[in-house]
């Protein structure tokens, strides 16, 4: 089913994220094991991150090729164009397209590590704005966009944030799949805006599942997320317990994405990080599974 054409059930809909893994022992345990578990909570798709540069570029597109006709799940494939020539950015649309896959994720994407200013290839899109609009022209393809509850790091300011996804949504995006959170409120602040702004088009909540102390510090860095006092506190008691981090994430969005479902939110999108257990048990806890 296209972007456009979810979200309208009146229920939650859930979708799932996952990452290439690194491995073809990764990639075997994805479908042999995580994929399989996680489709029995019936998810509306299914999305492949695309690597900073493009480094997974090729294995994106193959995972994705695979979710949609082997394991016979909607997909999502994840687009940016980082390290991209123009040239390189449509041919991966038409790989994408050849795979039967029509709904996108369309991103900046991060710089590399060692560039981390970005900076267009030089016969490359400049923005995620430029790359919605070259892959509207084709209408095969369903797009999402990505918006920012605490603003994205690099935006001036909120109002400049939010201007930028009124112009993501212009050039044709129907869909805005958030940032994660970890605190009710700053999604709850930038509903108000969304509807201030007049944007219409669905907002889906980001939800990333706690797995070890260490991680979410490092996540909410890179993505200039914040980690309110209680959960800090919560983090300093399990430090090295990987087990009560992951309870404790799954206790914590739980509780999130209970109140997020009463508020009337169209879906639910994890960061299930490959990993089937904490998206299972929150959904479970929530009697959507």
């Amino acid at each position: 089913m296209r972007l456009e054409q979810l979200y309208k059930s009146g229920k939650p809909e859930i979708s799932v994220e996952f990452f290439p893994p690194k491995t073809p022992e990764g990639v075997a345990k994805l479908f042999g094991e995580t994929i399989p578990h996680l489709n029995r909570i019936q998810p509306v798709y299914f999305s492949m991150t695309f690597g900073a540069g493009g480094t997974t570029r090729d294995l994106t597109i193959e995972l994705c090729d695979r979710i949609k006709n082997e394991a016979k799940v909607e997909t999502v494939c994840h687009l940016n164009i980082v390290g991209q020539s123009k040239e390189d950015t449509r041919e991966n649309l038409r790989r994408i397209k050849a795979a039967g896959v029509y709904n996108l994720l369309a991103l900046r994407g991060d710089p590399p590590k060692d560039r981390p200013d970005f900076k267009p290839h030089p016969d490359g899109f400049h923005s995620s704005v430029e790359l919605v609009e070259e892959a509207r022209k084709d209408p095969w393809f369903s797009i999402a966009v990505t918006g920012f509850p605490e603003v994205h790091p690099e935006a001036k300011d909120r109002s400049a944030d939010m201007a930028y996804l009124k112009r993501k949504l212009e050039a044709g995006g129907r869909v805005i799949i958030t940032q994660f959170f970890l605190d009710n409120a700053y999604f709850f602040e930038f509903m108000d805006l969304v509807k201030k702004a007049g944007i219409t088009a669905p907002v889906v909540p980001g939800i990333l599942p706690i797995l070890s102390a260490s991680q979410v510090r490092r996540f909410a860095a890179l993505c200039g997320s914040t980690i309110p006092p209680a959960v800090e506190k919560e983090l300093s008691k399990v430090e090295n317990d990987e087990e009560g981090a992951i309870r404790y994430g799954i206790e914590l969005a739980t509780r999130m994405c209970g109140e997020l479902i009463k508020s009337g939110v169209p879906g639910l999108h994890f960061y299930a990080l490959n990993r089937s257990r904490s998206t299972s048990e929150i959904l479970s806890n929530l009697n959507l599974a």
